[in-house]
């Protein structure tokens, strides 16, 4: 004689500890957690990013802003302190990674690694000649 299958197993809800059974579901929970992963990634680069600059400008004198003519120091500490702030924030998942705030971050404290960063550099070796093994 065949026994009758229970009800909650013929319907699909003893399957994935209680949970009913959706085909296809999990590969979708895979692509978003990789994807998360990702953008997490992303986040903690920039914070990375933006703090790397933050401390070359705490450690850099004022004096080297200005005759790099460049802003000075004290705008740049509080743009790359918002960056900071802002990348740290989309970094524990507070603000989006790709929202307008760590995008403008970003963007800050690459302008500062890309554009100040070198001329203030080059004010504290004391400009010249330098090559890349020292004067020539």
């Amino acid at each position: 004689m065949i026994e009758p299958v229970p009800a909650d197993i013929a319907i699909g809800t003893r399957l994935n500890h209680g949970q009913p059974h959706h085909p296809g579901r999990g590969t979708m929970l895979e692509i978003h957690g990789f994807l998360d992963l990702i953008f997490w990634l992303l986040g903690v680069a920039a914070f990375v990013l933006s703090v790397w600059a933050l401390v070359h400008a705490i450690r850099t004198p004022a004096r080297a802003f200005a005759v790099a003519g460049k802003q000075s120091k004290q705008i740049w500490l509080l743009i790359l302190g918002f960056a900071t702030l802002f990348t740290f924030a989309a970094a524990v998942r507070y603000l989006p990674t790709l929202g307008i705030f760590t995008i403008l971050a970003v963007i800050g404290a690459g302008v500062y690694l890309a554009d100040v960063k070198p001329a203030v550099n080059e004010i504290g070796r004391g400009g010249g000649n330098n090559g890349p093994y020292g004067p020539w």
